[in-house]
Parts: structure tokens; sequence; C-alpha cells
């Protein structure tokens, strides 16, 4: 699998789409600001690049929905933080500093290396920040093969 072009958004961008997943796939604009301490208007502005991009729905007032291509995306984007918190944590560093250090580089790593270390790791199910769910990521295509 190549890397996906969409892989290399930018830092505040990937936290929103990670975010919106893990809060059943919609919120409400100004629970995304609430969430990350930010002005409204600057929660408005990404969501209107993520709507361009077709990873989010968004009606004005309304709530802010991953689409289904925003939803792969946003699987993506936690496969690739949990391996690497999980990397990082197997160097002497503890849970939530595993966890903030991954999010400071995480999107600066590319698919390719990310699939490596998943592999050396021996596809786990689970990471520091929480399960690890393949979906192909990695060369890894049901659970049932995760050892």
């Amino acid at each position: 699998m190549d890397t996906p072009t969409w892989s290399f958004l930018p830092p505040r961008k990937v936290a929103y789409l990670k975010f919106l997943r893990e809060q059943g796939n919609t919120a409400k604009a100004g629970e995304i600001a609430a969430h990350f301490s930010v002005d409204p208007s600057t929660v408005t502005k990404t969501v209107h690049e993520l709507a361009a991009a077709g990873l989010v729905d968004h009606q004005r007032y309304g709530r802010v929905t991953l689409t289904e291509e925003g939803i792969a995306h946003a699987d993506f984007l936690i496969w690739r933080h949990r391996i690497l918190g999980l990397v990082l944590s197997h160097h002497g560093l503890e849970g939530d500093e595993a966890c903030e250090e991954a999010e400071r580089f995480e999107c600066y790593v590319s698919h390719q290396a990310v699939r490596k270390m998943c592999s050396s790791l021996g596809h786990p199910r689970r990471g520091i920040c929480g399960a690890i769910h393949h979906e192909g990521w990695c060369g890894v295509e049901r659970e049932n093969d995760v050892a």
C-alpha cells in the first residue's frame, strides 16, 4: 500500500479528525473549540478546509461529521499515532508522555515507516493509547490474523 497523500496533514487537522472519530464521528464546532482551547473562528476555518478536502460535512451552526473518506483517514491517523506511541513506550517514555511526544511528530512520519514499525512489533492489538485496529494499513487484513 502506498503512502496515502493525506497522511501528511498538518497537526491541527490531524487532531480534529482523530477527535471527531473518537467522538463517534461527529461534534459541534463549539465542542471542538472547547476541547482544543481555541477560538471558534479557528475551528470554522479548519473545518471549511477539511470539508473542501471531502473529509467532513458541515452545515453552518450544525454538527461537523466525518465523511466515509474522513473516517478512513481518521482510522489511519489513529493507527499511526498508537503505533508511534507504543514504539516510544518501548524506549523509556511512560504512557501519557509517549502519547504526547507522538503527537509532536506523527504528522511527519510516513506510512511506510509506521508500517515497518508495526510489523517489527508483531502487529500489536493494544497500544498505550488504546486498541490498535490494523484495517490493512500494515498488511494485516483481518483482526483475526493479528498475533
